[in-house]
């Protein structure tokens, strides 16, 4: 697909084209500022930015960390504390080190679900959905690996649920598990695996953002419409956009400067208020804490594990066809990433023609719907595995996987649209009125 028109960087100067001939840095850095982005963005996309925002403060409060942390079962808790009682200024980046994955996690979760809201995993732009789903991944990988550094009680407990499952895959799980662990159990080798994995992934997930920021600056961005820039002329694709700079940019840091209040306010008077008490008290093999909770950010996705037990019929449809391969625990780890696959399948699930949720009358409601269930499966995901908390899970559980493999590949054929903009032009000046007038 050809480019949207626009004016590329010429070199001006001498020092300009002499450096433009051997490494066109200033062209790449003009053309990804300059790039010509939909006029009618609303607020749903300011967070890109705070995405950006939070994995360089990650990488820089991390490394200044890991300057005074030591990977060992005997000295990672206390070293933690003599971050957070010695280091000069070092509670403050333990805080906002911590709280900004929790912060990094709900700008991504706002981020995707916009996403599918206004159906920018649609052509041309699958490649990109699919990088997004990639980073999400190792978002997760290189906070659970952060989240056991610590070496508190959940920290230790939580490792061993979470590598726990994948020893329950048939025949290489255990070998799996224990490649992992560095050994039988979680010790001192898991915990400088981990420490050395949290290390570099942000590394390897910054090269994935650079890809997926490539990814959509050579489709275009998605808008609110769903409606593509015009690629006639630049003239037409000039009235359909506004250069990234200066307008989007300062929208975009006007937003990131809002949110960094809350954040702030956070890390300053509650920084413990997403944590876990127990996370206080050092790591000890011989004392299991009463009730084991990851992270919020994990929760939903949890709780879908945690839905299928041995008593519901698909669990023991499946064990039976399988001959017992497949069991209660190896299912809800099935389930749990097959969570995470459905959504990255949603280009290929959503039958409909419209790309943007805002001209489908019916999917609204359904999508309304998954946002709720998310809630819900996050609430559940932290509470006790008895009463009517498992049953709530199985529900929130069959809706998630219901909405991605049947309703939206239903909706496509059964709903019928509302008349969309035929331009994004249209659509702005509807909203804005025309400038030209």
């Amino acid at each position: 697909m050809a480019g949207i028109p626009h004016d590329h960087y010429e070199p001006k100067t001498g020092a300009e084209q002499w450096l433009h001939k051997r490494l066109p840095i200033v062209g790449l850095i003009y053309d990804t500022i300059m790039i010509p982005t939909p006029k009618n963005l609303n607020w749903w996309w300011i967070w890109g930015i705070v995405l950006a925002f939070c994995l360089v403060l990650q990488i820089v409060t991390g490394i200044v960390l890991v300057m005074h942390y030591t990977p060992h079962v005997d000295l990672a808790f206390a070293s933690v504390e003599h971050i957070m009682r010695d280091v000069n200024g070092g509670w403050a980046i333990r805080y906002i080190h911590a709280n900004g994955a929790s912060l990094f996690f709900f700008a991504v979760y706002i981020h995707i679900f916009r996403g599918l809201f206004y159906g920018s995993y649609k052509a041309p732009r699958e490649v990109t959905w699919i990088i997004g789903m990639v980073i999400y991944l190792a978002m997760m990988g290189t906070a659970f690996m952060g989240y056991v550094l610590p070496w508190g009680q959940m920290s230790f407990w939580g490792a061993t649920v979470i590598t726990g499952l994948f020893g329950a895959i048939p025949g290489v799980g255990p070998s799996i598990q224990a490649w992992l662990l560095g050994g039988p159990a979680v010790d001192n080798a898991t915990l400088n695996r981990f420490f050395s994995l949290h290390y570099l992934l942000p590394f390897v997930i910054a090269a994935l953002v650079a890809v997926h920021i490539w990814a959509f600056h050579t489709t275009g961005n998605n808008n609110p419409t769903g409606v593509e820039v015009r690629r006639a002329s630049k003239a037409e694709a000039e009235k359909d956009t506004l250069p990234f700079w200066p307008y989007f940019v300062i929208k975009d840091l006007f937003a990131l400067a809002l949110v960094l209040v809350v954040f702030f306010a956070v890390v300053g008077f509650m920084p413990n208020y997403l944590g876990h008490p127990d996370n206080y008290i050092e790591a000890n093999p011989l004392s299991t804490p009463a009730h084991i909770v990851p992270e919020w950010y994990f929760l939903p996705f949890y709780a879908i594990l945690r839905a299928f037990t041995a008593d519901v019929w698909a669990v023991i449809l499946v064990n039976k066809i399988t001959f017992g391969i497949v069991d209660a625990k190896f299912f809800g780890v099935i389930a749990m990433f097959g969570a995470i696959i459905a959504m990255a399948l949603a280009p290929w699930l959503d039958t409909s023609k419209v790309r943007s949720g805002q001209y489908r009358p019916m999917f609204k409601w359904w999508f309304y719907l998954l946002v709720i269930d998310f809630v819900v499966l996050m609430w559940v995901g932290a509470m006790p595995t008895d009463g009517i908390y498992p049953y709530i899970s199985l529900i929130g559980a069959t809706y998630w996987f219901a909405y991605f493999f049947v309703i939206l590949p239903l909706l496509g054929i059964i709903e019928k649209p509302l008349p969309m903009p035929a331009t994004i032009e249209e659509d702005f000046n509807s909203h804005y009125g025309n400038p030209a007038e």
